[in-house]
């Protein structure tokens, strides 16, 4: 595996961050695989990385997900606001972590080894998520995704672009410009 194959392998050499780039890069071909037979269907499907913050479920859309990793090292920043936990180091870029539990008003728990900082990108800026646990990547057809309704949140909270219902189950979907930027101003 080398370069003319596409895959850039990190500076660490380490068997784990190899393997890491390589299923990261095979799930974007199977994605693109997937998204090209929906649209031969006619289908709108939601792709989402679903995590946990309590027992509650929530999910992003997985085009905004760079890639997640474990909680751990974040570095607290004096004055920072009050979402934010601190900053990472991942590869010589500096991250602004946001707890979600902080940001969402959820009472706070002590760290522990599920708990993963989910990296996103939005826009220019890359940022973390700290939630308690990633479940896994989901597909969900947009005919099962309903808007929320205006009297459950305020205008200044609303930042869930809609419930997904899976399964028995129901999906926060978060709209990341406003959890995570309004936060950060």
């Amino acid at each position: 595996m080398g370069e003319s194959e596409g895959i850039r392998l990190p500076s660490s050499g380490l068997a784990e961050d190899i393997l890491a780039r390589f299923m990261e890069k095979a799930q974007e071909e199977l994605n693109a695989q997937v998204v090209a037979a929906e649209k031969m269907r006619g289908e709108t499907m939601f792709h989402l990385v679903a995590f946990t913050l309590g027992r509650e479920e929530y999910g992003v859309e997985i085009n905004s997900v760079q890639e997640i990793i474990r909680a751990a090292d974040i570095t607290p920043v004096p004055g920072a606001p009050v979402h934010v936990t601190g900053v990472i180091n991942l590869r010589g870029k500096i991250i602004p972590v946001v707890d979600l539990r902080r940001r969402f008003g959820l009472p706070e728990i002590e760290a522990n080894e599920e708990q993963r900082i989910i990296i996103v990108e939005i826009g220019e800026k890359r940022l973390g998520m700290l939630v308690d646990g990633v479940s896994q990547v989901i597909r969900i057809p947009s005919a099962v995704i309903e808007e929320i309704p205006e009297e459950a949140t305020t205008l200044d909270e609303n930042y869930i672009k809609g419930i997904g219902k899976l399964e028995g189950r129901l999906i926060v979907i978060l709209d990341l410009n406003r959890s995570l930027l309004v936060s950060l101003r």
